[in-house]
């Protein structure tokens, strides 16, 4: 029997376990094991709504596998021997492996700044959204810091203004917001900040966060009664505990078929993953995350068949980017994420964003009915090539 344990859930995990068990299905040499911390689907594009308060669909991850053969085990990875091909969960179950899909995404990365991990909302993960959603509810109109000018801090700042119109948003960060994109849509999501009275401070470095103030350098202080961190992210210390080679952001190092450069029965999909590509690593996205679940798959299962596993290549097609809920940019993007002079801007951008990248329940969908032999081009993110 081939044992594949897939760890973690996520965009990526999810897509792995799903088009795996649908390449695989005809055989009954084969059992695929997903692992996760919560039954719930964490989508992760849509955290911001959530932690501005705003209710967003529930999906369970037992009902996405449905009809797919794949065990759910539900649980937090507490260990990994990748030589001894175990993963222990819980502290008390042991799951034994021959290949393995890592996909256990990646966390906030508060331990920059001093005081970050302790007074900082993140989100991680919807429980996190929702606590954040609880404090914005209660009576007064509070003072927001959103420390991370980038695409996460943007979209975060214009939900809770939007939805919560009495409180003070401010959006610290060393980057202009969107800096990024291309001048028309830079320019159209300064607009749209300062249409929903966020305050914007940019070219600045935030270097302490206390009760109730966000220090930057220099000396200033910004008084904040929330704080939202949003700047910068890291991966899970598993890989690296385990014996696993990192980047310096706890990513594991791929080949260029996405297996680990130590492990090669270990494949890295998602945020968890340092993928090179000819213009760079990969930043973390749904949109390059889902392909590397897909091609993950269809390297394990080349290699069930005795065939070597293909690169993977990958390119960028677009930046979405919401602004609330009833405006939005999306940059289209050179394969390596330059920008490129087509935009979309307010309700265009807002369908093109609720339908075209926000929703990958579709995609599941084919995946699991897909033919034996059928190939799966994934176009919806850039270009991925079997």
């Amino acid at each position: 029997m081939n044992k594949i344990v897939v760890l973690g859930a996520g965009y990526a995990g999810l897509t792995a376990a799903v088009n795996l068990a649908a390449r695989t299905k005809h055989r009954d040499d084969v059992h695929i094991t997903l692992v996760n911390a919560a039954e719930r689907f964490t989508e992760r594009l849509r955290l911001h709504q959530v932690a501005s308060g705003q209710r967003v669909a529930d999906f369970r991850i037992p009902e996405l596998l449905r009809d797919t053969g794949v065990e759910f085990v539900r649980g937090w990875v507490t260990g990994l021997d990748a030589t001894a091909r175990t993963v222990r969960v819980d502290d008390q179950r042991v799951l034994e492996f021959d290949t393995l899909v890592y996909a256990l995404g990646s966390v906030a990365r508060t331990s920059t700044v001093p005081g970050a991990d302790i007074h900082a909302y993140t989100l991680d993960s919807t429980h996190d959204a929702e606590l954040l959603a609880r404090r914005l509810s209660e009576p007064g109109a509070p003072t927001v810091a959103v420390c991370g000018s980038g695409l996460t801090g943007v979209e975060a700042a214009a939900e809770i203004a939007e939805q919560h119109p009495a409180a003070d948003v401010v959006l610290l960060g060393r980057q202009e917001p969107g800096a990024a994109l291309g001048e028309r849509a830079r320019a159209h999501v300064r607009a749209a900040l300062d249409r929903l009275g966020v305050r914007v401070r940019d070219e600045v470095e935030i270097v302490k966060v206390l009760p109730g103030s966000v220090e930057l350098a220099g000396g200033e202080s910004v008084t904040a009664d929330v704080v939202l961190w949003t700047s910068g992210v890291t991966a899970s210390p598993l890989a690296s505990a385990a014996g696993l080679e990192v980047d310096e952001l706890g990513r594991i190092v791929t080949d260029s078929s996405l297996r680990s450069v130590t492990h090669p029965h270990v494949y890295a999909v998602g945020d968890a993953a340092a993928v090179r590509q000819r213009f760079g690593v990969l930043h973390g996205t749904c949109q390059s995350g889902m392909p590397t679940g897909v091609h993950a798959a269809v390297s394990i299962t080349a290699e069930l068949k005795g065939r070597r596993p293909k690169a993977f290549r990958f390119g960028y097609l677009h930046t979405p980017v919401s602004l609330g809920r009833h405006d939005a940019v999306v940059q289209f993007t050179r394969p390596d994420h330059s920008p490129k002079r087509l935009v979309l801007t307010g309700r265009r951008a807002v369908w093109y964003k609720e339908t075209v990248s926000a929703a990958p329940w579709p995609s599941f969908a084919r995946m699991r009915t897909m033919p034996r032999s059928g190939s799966f081009a994934w176009r919806r993110g850039g270009r991925y090539t079997r």
